[in-house]
């Protein structure tokens, strides 16, 4: 089958560090040591369930930069941040580790360790050490970009997150993307406003692709991601199919990151 699209610039950069990077680290940890160890771990706690509920759920992320805005909350501790996002109401929690947002991997350790809630691995997976590496970890689920790899690679990658437990996001960032995320009737789906060339957002377009996937996937589970500046951004995302919103940036920004989480909090429970 052919590419669903060429990675763009940005995404292209980013996935040919990402492949480098687990190349390197499966000679330091080899698969099988990481499939023993993800035994040992307690069972995931279902991020689908989590957002199923009434409403919008919120998806809060711990979230220091990003390529297109730079620093955001250079000197947060994840585990800190992770539990205020928990006490003031969200459903779940993303956590960024991928370098290029100032992540790391043991801000998801740190995440999952002093929260109940869900926690999400948000990263570029390109190889299937890194769902195993994510389970191990911490993640009860990971997402899954699909602009970032081959339509056969997106279902073996899909399979080996089901052996290892893992949740995903499965998430797409231009309408053209949306037949085969229908196709694979993952559970969860994403809908990211944010351009992968330009690293522009462009919400409206966002909406308009989850009103078409609430159509074509009724039983998926709907996130918007990326452009969620705000209560009324959550009711628009809500009227449009969402079922959760993914929010990092406008968190990050916030002089009180609580009382911003808990606004959004009540926009997604609709009328009071």
């Amino acid at each position: 089958m052919p590419k669903v699209n060429t990675p763009p610039g940005f995404l292209a950069g980013a996935l040919s560090r990402k492949r480098a990077e687990v190349a390197a680290q499966r000679t330091v940890r080899p698969l099988r040591e990481l499939v023993a160890a993800a035994a040992d771990r307690p069972p995931v706690r279902s991020l689908a369930a989590a957002l199923r509920a009434a409403g919008v759920s919120i998806v809060a992320e711990v979230k220091r930069a990003s390529p297109s805005a730079g620093p955001l909350a250079p000197g947060i501790d994840a585990g800190t941040r992770a539990r205020l996002y928990q006490e003031r109401g969200a459903a779940a929690i993303s956590v960024l580790t991928d370098a290029g947002f100032d992540g790391r991997l043991a801000d998801l350790t740190a995440v999952a360790a002093g929260t109940s809630v869900p926690v999400v691995r948000k990263d570029f997976l390109v190889d299937r050490w890194q769902i195993w590496e994510s389970r191990v970890a911490g993640a009860d689920a990971a997402l899954l970009l699909i602009a970032a790899l081959e339509p056969d690679e997106i279902a073996a990658m899909t399979a080996e997150a089901a052996a290892a437990g893992l949740e995903l996001l499965v998430e797409i960032h231009a309408p053209a993307e949306a037949p085969l995320a229908v196709s694979m009737a993952a559970p969860i789906l994403g809908v990211n406003a944010r351009d992968l060339s330009s690293l522009e957002v462009d919400l409206e377009t966002a909406l308009a692709t989850l009103r078409a996937l609430r159509r074509d996937a009724p039983e998926a589970i709907l996130v918007a991601e990326s452009g969620i500046a705000g209560p009324g951004d959550v009711r628009r995302a809500g009227s449009a199919g969402a079922d959760a919103v993914l929010v990092g940036e406008h968190l990050a920004r916030a002089p009180d990151p609580g009382q911003a989480l808990e606004r959004l909090v009540v926009a997604g429970r609709g009328p009071q």
